[in-house]
């Protein structure tokens, strides 16, 4: 039986992230998407496979693109030509902003603009239907795309998921919904969308608008499981996580994870303060994510973060970053703040900027370190934007010491899932990683503090 070019490259390399395109471009329909024993949906084989190599166009990680579509600029060039900025880091761009959406704050899990955007598309008939991440009812799912078609449908879907979905469903309903849609997606979702329209050209019209998350990396289930197990709750008793509880009283990032025991129908939380760096440390996360060089979902009409910047960090009520990037996405914004539903003020690009100097420092400068490792263990990459940086000794440990927690941590998972364990096993691998951060981050402080003085010399 043949094998899919995006099984052959992608997803035996462990570059699938996921999205489900490959399984709705499939011209024989032989794909069907599935968990991994690592907690990721990924595609497999379970039909006769003609290889069309339609699958591979559209996946986001294909290591030999089209050089028309190679990477996230090229893309832009085609899909964002109205815009008149552009960022080698944040891409194209209209405008910049901080604030919140002043109806949908509190339900959401930063500054509910996201919510806003799709309202505004839909109660203005720009779109008649939104792809967006609901609860689902199957069960151990938790969370999957789904098809909104009014507000009160929209307020469902108003919570960040750090739970793995896929489109592939939402997808294949697509062309027969009579009306254009509006999807919202982490920046490899959005590229998927982008490859699918390059190579399906009337998808840009029935999908005119996307709505970019800024993202952090996509975490496996064994996550979920993970914070639940911190609060007692076995992975079969887990019932409607919530990955972003607000403390209305406390700062941005001062946020809980909750879900409900199906055994004693209690409701448990955890502040995620107490958990750990489960960012940092790359603790189960996509191999892909390595891989991504879109830091703030350049691909999309509007990108959309939280605000981790002062002084908004500040305030437990949550915060968005809003970055604009289509002549629509600017009308949608300038009126809502006309109509005085939206509280923002624009922000710098130098704030904007530090505000992902984290996301830049590990997916811009690190990926010179994965990616000789990869070409190492003969695994082909993706052609990225960066990776040519020179860097230091001990960042270059940092970033070898992450790949290895990233790994070990869905291979401790997989064997016994439960916390108490899983935390005494990943000590060994997760000191040696806080202890070298440290001193990268001191030898970095020093490094500017040397630099401002020969500048006051001079």
């Amino acid at each position: 039986m043949n094998t899919p070019k995006v099984i052959d490259l992608v997803v035996n390399n462990d570059l699938c992230i996921g999205c489900g395109l490959c399984v709705y471009a499939c011209p024989s329909q032989a794909l069907d998407m599935k968990w991994n024993d690592y907690g990721f949906l990924v595609p497999e084989l379970t039909g006769t496979c003609e290889l069309d190599g339609a699958c591979l166009d559209v996946c986001p990680f294909n290591p030999i693109p089209l050089k028309e579509v190679e990477t996230e600029f090229e893309l832009a060039d085609l899909f964002l030509n109205d815009t008149q900025k552009k960022h080698p880091k944040i891409g194209k761009y209209s405008a910049i902003y901080a604030g919140y959406a002043d109806e949908f704050r509190l339900s959401s899990s930063s500054g509910g603009m996201g919510t806003y955007i799709f309202t505004e598309l839909l109660v203005n008939g720009i779109v008649d239907y939104v792809f967006s991440v609901k609860e689902s009812e199957k069960a151990g799912v938790h969370y999957e795309y789904s098809i909104s078609r009014s507000k009160e449908e929209l307020l469902k879907a108003s919570k960040t998921r750090y739970f793995p979905v896929t489109l592939d469903r939402v997808l294949s309903e697509i062309q027969s919904l009579d009306g254009k849609v509006a999807i919202v997606g982490v920046a490899c979702f959005i590229k998927a969308i982008r490859l699918a329209q390059y190579r399906e050209p009337q998808l840009k019209d029935k999908i005119p608008f996307l709505v970019g998350i800024i993202c952090g990396g996509v975490k496996s289930r064994f996550f979920t499981e993970y914070l639940s197990s911190k609060v007692d709750v076995e992975k079969q008793n887990i019932e409607h996580p919530n990955f972003r509880i607000k403390d209305y009283e406390s700062t941005a990032s001062d946020y809980s994870y909750g879900c409900k025991d199906k055994a004693t129908d209690e409701e448990k939380t955890i502040k995620m303060r107490s958990v750990g760096d489960m960012w940092g440390t790359g603790l189960f996360k996509a191999n892909a994510c390595d891989f991504c060089d879109d830091v703030t979902t350049e691909l999309a009409d509007i990108s959309l973060g939280d605000a981790w910047l002062h002084p908004y960090v500040r305030d437990g009520k949550g915060t968005n970053v809003v970055v604009t990037r289509s002549e629509i996405a600017d009308e949608l914004i300038q009126n809502g703040i006309k109509k005085g539903d939206l509280t923002l003020e624009n922000l710098s690009l130098e704030a904007f900027l530090a505000s992902q100097q984290g996301s830049f420092n590990h997916r811009h400068t690190g990926l010179s370190v994965r990616i000789k490792e990869a070409k190492k263990r003969n695994q082909p990459v993706p052609p990225k934007r960066f990776g040519n940086e020179k860097v230091t000794m001990y960042f270059k440990i940092v970033q070898k010491l992450r790949m290895k927690v990233r790994r070990k941590s869905l291979v401790v998972w997989k064997k016994n899932s439960n916390a108490k364990p899983f935390d005494s096993e990943m000590k060994s691998f997760l000191n040696p990683l806080k202890v070298i951060t440290k001193v990268n981050h001191l030898r970095r402080r020093l490094g500017r503090l040397v630099m401002k003085l020969k500048g006051n010399k001079g």
